[in-house]
């Protein structure tokens, strides 16, 4: 089961920096985890005032806050330091690109997701104030890291509070097998779908047996349509505060041409998203 012990922010010297920062903070005291910041760009006296003047702002840290300096490029700098400083969680928020009056996540998101070697978790509203988190939708697709997502979800939940969880299973409208045409073709349609949704839930039943998942109220939820795209609408329109997603497995040459699933979460994030490794 996923352990958070050290978590890393991104520091932009961007208009969101003092939100993510306060996120960060409250974040690494929920888990009593340490934090760690890296700034892609030089070090002036400037900017390690500036810093210092945010977290003084902020909920004291349980442990030390640890600042990494470090010029390059954003990409490789960030994945160097969640290996060198053996990170567990990486936050991302508004990433800037030195000299360029621009922040973003999209692009950057997409190269990172792909190549970071701990959990990644996307901050599109950050806030100053906490806001609970009172509904977490996760993925529940076949797939060999599923269940560790699963169990992910009901960590994160435990340590923000969260008392909803909703396991989305994607389903290709591939494998219902029947072309709608008339009545007819449409009873057995349905028929496949309500055997669909049954073998899916048995199999995240099967998962759920191993989490002990007290005060926590789980429901399951069968969704027939594009994998990726499906969920996070799901997501948005149940305004969901948080969508956990399996992180994408190592691509190949077409997965650079075709949309996968995580592709269609972060071209529009629709929430906060934990990607989980």
């Amino acid at each position: 089961m996923q352990k958070i012990d050290k978590i890393l922010i991104g520091i932009a010297f961007s208009p969101n920096l003092k939100a993510n920062i306060f996120e960060a903070v409250r974040l690494a005291n929920m888990f009593d985890a340490e934090l760690v910041g890296v700034h892609v760009g030089p070090k002036s006296d400037k900017k390690k005032s500036d810093l210092k003047a945010l977290l003084s702002e902020a909920d004291p840290l349980n442990k030390p806050f640890k600042t990494i300096w470090k010029e390059g490029k954003p990409v490789a700098v960030i994945l160097e330091t969640c290996s060198k400083e053996e990170i567990n969680l990486l936050i991302l928020g508004a990433i800037q690109k030195e000299n360029l009056l621009k922040y973003y996540v999209g692009s950057i998101a997409r190269k990172i997701t792909r190549k970071a070697p701990c959990s990644v978790l996307l901050l599109i509203k950050p806030s100053t104030k906490r806001v609970a988190c009172k509904h977490i939708v996760v993925n529940g697709l076949k797939d060999d890291r599923t269940e560790e997502t699963i169990k992910t979800a009901f960590v994160f939940s435990e340590h923000l509070n969260c008392n909803k969880i909703t396991i989305v299973e994607e389903v290709s409208q591939n494998e219902l097998h029947v072309k709608v045409s008339d009545d007819k073709t449409l009873r057995k349609a349905n028929i496949a779908r309500e055997r669909l949704s049954t073998r899916e839930d048995q199999r995240v039943k099967h998962i759920l047996e191993t989490i002990n998942n007290k005060d926590i109220t789980v429901k399951m939820q069968s969704i027939f349509g594009k994998r990726g795209y499906s969920i996070g609408h799901y997501a948005k329109v149940k305004r969901a505060d948080l969508l956990i997603m399996n992180a994408p497995n190592k691509l190949g040459f077409f997965d650079r041409i075709f949309p996968h699933d995580l592709e269609y979460i972060l071209s529009e994030l629709p929430t906060d998203v934990l990607i989980v490794k």
